[in-house]
């Protein structure tokens, strides 16, 4: 079966195979390989068969459907679905059953995809690794010894092998293309507010992004046509239409600027300044202009984003307190309220979750709020105005994804460390543009090798422009290989 996901939908459409078939290939390879990699923490068997069985009836009796009639999609398990739980990868979230399912997950169902599961992840979508779950750790298809990056970890691991045509991740400082890059696919973070965040169990409410984790750009643009536009159940998505980013994919540029950043060339593995090197070199030879841009604020991204970040998270997590929602500890010891909360919230919360609140706490806090929370909003403006300054000068900024291919797991405990493998992502969550993830060669310097991935990000709602120039990046890097799990 192909791993292209407008392939099998057409291979769908013209009867060469059916929905059936391919849920049932899907289904087989998840039980044949997660038991290694963990991506999956539920997967919907019945559920999927039966919805692909009605995509077969529909079909057979002429009817239109979808266009993505018969896919197989997973979700990352911080979007809420009606079958299955929604547990953010988190204890305190162990049995939790939505009573509804998020916007994007009702478009997608609207435009025919097969739902097959929901993949693990960092909990609360707090980690760069994909260790920091209660299900266990996930591991890259690549290397099983190597982390698949985070916090969408489990889905970039579940499309790189090849356990569904695409998946759903959210982003909030680069939880979508960092762990797209470490896999080697692709991960696309639209503009703020372009996918509707209702349904989304809220991290950062400022970051946050749905978006899709895919084989190729032309999959990347479909799903994000088929979930973009306005939403009345969200106040922040963007109200202006969508454009046709599909039909016009192929179309080319005819000419355009590349920036590049001179902070974006330092402290990376030599794969990866390699990766970037080689798409400069490409863009050359199709005749866009390099630009040279200055970005200052990149190295002060982290630092601004874990101000930010925690302290929306604090609030955000606030409701978990094991009477609204959630794990209630059946300790006899929490004989008072406060106790109650005190011990839900300590058992149902691992330790990252457990740092980010006390973060997020402190600086909202009397006496520190203007001297970390209003100054991080302060900085926050300017490097929205540093981006709007780049933009003037060039059409896409690239650069690397992430500083190095995926590290071991267990290898890197130092927080601050982990902190550090978003340095080029943060900044498109914190001036709220969009940015996308491509495969880009592999670092051969292991015992196996592992993807490496580049980024190009965009202003606000210049998707088209964007989806455009990565097209024609992938075009010319031709077929990818495939991990063999």
């Amino acid at each position: 079966m192909s791993s292209d996901l407008v392939q099998i939908r057409n291979d769908i459409r013209d009867r060469t195979t059916t929905a059936r078939e391919v849920v049932d290939q899907t289904l087989a390879r998840i039980a044949q390989s997660n038991t290694v990699l963990n991506a999956y923490h539920e997967v919907f068997d019945d559920e999927a068969r039966s919805a692909a069985d009605h995509v077969d009836q529909e079909i057979a009796a002429g009817k239109p459907v979808g266009a993505l009639a018969g896919v197989p999609i997973a979700i990352k398990d911080n979007i809420v679905t009606r079958i299955g739980r929604t547990t953010c990868s988190s204890r305190i979230l162990e049995n939790y059953r939505s009573p509804f399912d998020a916007t994007a997950i009702v478009r997608l169902v609207n435009a025919g995809a097969v739902i097959v599961g929901k993949t693990n992840l960092d909990e609360f979508a707090m980690g760069s690794s994909c260790e920091k779950c209660a299900w266990g750790v996930v591991r890259n298809p690549w290397d099983s010894t190597r982390v698949p990056g985070g916090s969408s970890g489990g889905s970039a691991a579940a499309v790189a092998a090849n356990l569904c045509a695409a998946a759903l991740g959210s982003d909030t400082g680069g939880s979508i293309r960092q762990p797209a890059a470490l896999c080697g696919v692709v991960g696309f973070k639209p503009t703020y507010g372009r996918i509707s965040r209702y349904g989304l169990v809220a991290f950062g409410s400022s970051l946050d992004q749905i978006g899709p984790i895919t084989h190729s750009v032309r999959d990347a643009a479909l799903l994000y046509q088929c979930m973009a536009g306005d939403d009345p159940h969200d106040s922040t998505c963007a109200p202006r239409p969508v454009e046709d980013v599909v039909t016009t994919l192929e179309e080319t540029p005819k000419s355009f600027r590349v920036g590049l950043p001179a902070q974006y060339r330092k402290g990376n593995s030599p794969a990866v300044d390699a990766a970037v090197a080689h798409a400069v070199e490409f863009f050359r030879g199709m005749g866009a202009t390099i630009v040279d841009i200055d970005l200052p604020l990149t190295d002060v991204g982290i630092s601004t984003y874990y101000v930010i970040a925690p302290a929306e998270a604090s609030s955000n997590l606030a409701r978990f307190d094991g009477i609204r929602y959630g794990h209630r500890t059946k300790s006899a010891s929490a004989k008072e309220l406060f106790d109650l909360y005190a011990q839900s919230r300590a058992e149902g919360f691992g330790p990252e979750v457990q740092r980010r609140i006390m973060l997020g706490t402190y600086v909202l806090s009397a006496g520190y709020y203007d001297a970390y929370y209003r100054r991080a909003l302060q900085i926050r403006r300017l490097i929205k105005h540093e981006f709007d300054a780049a933009f003037e000068k060039c059409d896409v900024i690239l650069g690397p994804t992430s500083p190095t291919a995926a590290f071991p797991i267990a290898g890197m405990t130092d927080p601050l460390a982990m902190y550090m493998c978003d340095v080029y992502t943060v900044n498109t969550n914190i001036a709220g543009i969009c940015g996308i993830s491509l495969p880009a060669g592999f670092d051969e310097t292991s015992s196996k090798p592992l993807p490496v991935g580049i980024q190009l990000q965009a202003q606000a709602f210049a998707e088209p422009t964007l989806l455009k120039i990565a097209r024609a990046y992938e075009r010319v890097q031709g077929g990818r290989a495939h991990p063999k799990i």
